[in-house]
């Protein structure tokens, strides 16, 4: 079991009157990491992947709301991108039940940031989480074992599943592209051609560490350049890819240089 360095900072945040929102890739550990956190304390675990919890959640009542809840101080909401409305109904929680303690998770940004962050604004604690940071492999694996594993580390990551399964990394990693990385994008993103973010994404590896060129990425893929910018938006929504800033002492000319994006 990794250590997770955001455990203490969140446990520090815990009967402080704001809702705790936990988002991140799928597979990294969110749950796990809430459940360590509130494993000695009495409270309601809500799992939205459940249509039941879905079906009750979707904007309830405040008396509904309570009947929910209960005796319980503590209430966590697992994959909330899940519910219709859930924004509101985590506004009606945080400001009416001042004794419950919210916990939230979420492994998608396409619609829980549009959702959550007006009613939420000033009642949440926000944190994003990745997969095993370098410090918290080390700290477990220890140093030697660490330096001797940094080749598999380039190759194949720090998703906890990987890290669990040596031998396995291909498989996994195969799995989770599959089953949840173009699964989650499709479905909230509204993508009408996946065949061409397939090739976008295909794109973007073969020129890891290059400056990116809209122009070139759309005679690359088939696409006008406003698709392949609304492409990369949506990889980056979906914890696939992020854009890094080009650096420079002017900073006019950060902004008008192009990006690199890296996975």
């Amino acid at each position: 079991m990794y250590s997770r360095t955001l455990r203490g900072v969140i446990e520090n945040k815990i009967g402080k009157g704001k809702a705790i929102l936990l988002i991140g890739p799928r597979q990294v550990g969110k749950t796990t990491l809430i459940n360590q956190i509130i494993s000695d304390k009495k409270h309601l675990f809500l799992d939205a992947d459940d249509p039941t919890v879905r079906s009750l959640l979707n904007n309830p009542n405040t008396e509904q709301i309570r009947s929910i809840l209960g005796p319980h101080k503590i209430v966590f909401i697992d994959e909330a991108q899940r519910i219709a409305g859930i924004g509101l109904t985590l506004k009606i929680i945080t400001d009416q039940f001042k004794d419950v303690q919210l916990m939230v998770s979420g492994s998608s940004s396409f619609n829980l940031s549009h959702e959550l962050n007006e009613p939420l604004t000033g009642r949440k604690w926000e944190y994003e989480l990745y997969p095993i940071s370098w410090e918290e492999y080390q700290e477990t694996q220890g140093y030697l074992v660490a330096e001797q594993q940094v080749e598999n580390r380039l190759l194949y990551g720090f998703y906890p599943d990987v890290l669990n399964n040596p031998g396995e990394e291909k498989e996994i990693l195969k799995q989770l592209v599959n089953s949840y990385l173009y699964r989650d994008i499709l479905a909230y993103s509204n993508i009408r051609k996946p065949e061409v973010l397939e090739r976008l994404v295909q794109a973007l590896a073969l020129q890891i560490g290059s400056e990116v060129n809209y122009n070139e990425l759309s005679q690359t893929v088939g696409v006008d350049k406003n698709t392949v910018s609304n492409y990369i938006d949506i990889l980056e929504k979906g914890f696939v890819v992020y854009r890094l800033n080009a650096y420079s002492k002017n900073l006019r000319n950060e902004i008008k240089k192009n990006k690199k994006i890296y996975f």
